[in-house]
């Protein structure tokens, strides 16, 4: 069975499991086999990020069941997604659509800047906007997060737009 394009609720539902278990982005793309910024993607509403095999170990993980063919299947337009960066000095959070991040175009780029302390000003584990699990290292190579937009180690953004 082919389960990609997937209605974006399936995605969200996926998304809401992962935070109630208190999981971040990057714990749960490491588990399951893929790249933190494809798992945010898919999170957001955009059921073709994720290939079968992953979709799958997610539905079986958080025990949701994968919609059959015809019945929650989006169209072949999937939602605009939003990107967003986070804040470094403490935690940031992963979800683009996030207020505590800032968007800005440099070089015909779209990148998020994290606004340094709105997301984690108390040092907690949740986003204080949106309740998402914060990163605390760089999601792409596991590095110390530090101010900007972009990790200064793997030249990636910390948020994939």
């Amino acid at each position: 069975m082919h389960v990609k394009n997937l209605n974006p609720e399936f995605c969200r539902k996926i998304r809401q499991a992962r935070r109630e278990a208190g999981i971040s982005q990057s714990e749960l793309a490491s588990e399951v086999g893929c790249k933190q910024a494809a798992l945010s993607m898919f999170e957001q509403g955009n059921g073709t990020k994720l290939n079968d095999e992953v979709i799958r170990k997610l539905s079986d993980k958080f025990n949701i069941e994968i919609p059959q063919a015809g019945e929650g299947f989006a169209d072949n337009n999937p939602p605009r997604l939003e990107a967003a960066f986070h804040p470094v000095h403490s935690g940031f959070c992963p979800n683009p659509e996030c207020p505590s991040n800032r968007i800005y175009v440099i070089d015909n780029r779209r990148l998020a800047l994290p606004e340094r302390g709105k997301a984690d000003p108390v040092g907690g584990k949740f986003c204080a906007f949106c309740g998402e699990v914060l990163e605390r290292s760089c999601p792409n190579c596991g590095a110390a997060v530090h101010e900007g937009a972009v990790c200064s180690h793997c030249g990636q953004p910390y948020i994939a737009m």
